[in-house]
């Protein structure tokens, strides 16, 4: 029993999924606190956040299977995928495209159930996700461009979910103080932005693996200054962008100076990298990346102008 549960965490990634997870449930939050500000709901609907809870794991566990089916012959060869159930032999290709669709199927209805585009956008990062990226990462380092559309989508997909069954209000009145849309996509740039430095740093951490298996992840295809430089950039780029919350007035002071904060700290690293390009220096980029956005949007939270 515990080899079962051992394998099924890392058949569907089980650290990354978790991540996925939280950071769709806390903007379903965020959702559901506009719209309790609105006089539209009265109370947070718990159910439909366990919903999510319950289908976001499903549909990323699905994401991540069907990744795994895809990169078996590939996972054998890296050290840090080698033991996952598929390339060890615990589980064929067969038993893990069934637990793939089976996860992937449950997932969507369940998320379906909650609105359209909920379902929709589940789908289509599982696509995106397992049969674009995937296959991109041993051609060019424009997967990680491609990959990080999937991974900015679970803040679009909780913001989604926690408008209820009417879905996303494109047309508002006119003195709304805020706008669905508007406020779902920023939520997106967000976590897309930042999945630059967090792609970026694991990849030079990783460089050597990921070689054996031909994977082209860093911006210059290898350990030097110009993919350091890339990995700075884009943590100075995410500091304007973590703003936006304030700059459209629905997030107070406190998230735009935890923001800076964070993202002076995220850049600092980030420079040490590019001074040093060091295997230290690209493990604390990748550790503060881990803590950035949970913050940053715990803090939002509690932060919301409503």
């Amino acid at each position: 029993m515990k080899q079962f549960f051992s394998d099924f965490s890392k058949l569907i990634k089980f650290r990354l999924t978790f991540l996925v997870v939280f950071s769709a449930s806390i903007t379903f939050l965020i959702a559901q606190r506009i719209q309790i500000s609105r006089d539209m709901i009265e109370w947070i609907n718990w159910e439909n956040w366990l919903i999510l809870i319950v289908g976001g794991f499903l549909v990323t566990g699905a994401a991540n299977c069907f990744n795994e089916i895809i990169e078996v012959d590939l996972d054998k060869l890296m050290t840090r995928t080698k033991d996952r159930p598929m390339p060890a032999g615990r589980m064929t290709t067969g038993q893990g495209l069934v637990s793939g669709l089976v996860m992937g199927i449950v997932g969507t209805w369940l998320l379906g159930k909650l609105n359209l585009e909920t379902g929709l956008l589940s789908v289509f990062s599982i696509l995106l996700y397992a049969f674009a990226y995937t296959p991109l990462k041993r051609k060019s380092p424009i997967a990680v461009f491609v990959g990080a559309i999937p991974g900015a989508l679970p803040p679009l997909i909780g913001y989604f979910a926690g408008l209820g069954n009417e879905g996303i209000q494109f047309v508002l009145p006119k003195d709304s103080p805020q706008v669905d849309l508007q406020i779902a996509l920023i939520l997106f740039l967000i976590q897309f932005v930042w999945q630059f430095p967090h792609f970026w740093s694991i990849a030079w951490v990783l460089d050597e693996d990921y070689n054996k298996a031909g994977f082209r992840l860093l911006p210059t295809k290898k350990r030097d200054k110009g993919s350091a430089l890339f990995t700075f950039v884009s943590t100075l780029i995410l500091i304007p962008v973590s703003l936006l919350p304030t700059f459209y007035g629905f997030g107070g002071y406190y998230i735009a100076g935890a923001s800076i904060i964070l993202g002076l700290l995220f850049s600092w690293y980030a420079y040490q990298l590019v001074v040093k390009q060091d295997l230290a220096s690209a493990r604390k980029v990748m550790f503060c990346s881990f803590f950035y956005i949970p913050l940053v949007q715990l803090i939002l939270l509690f932060d919301l102008v409503v």
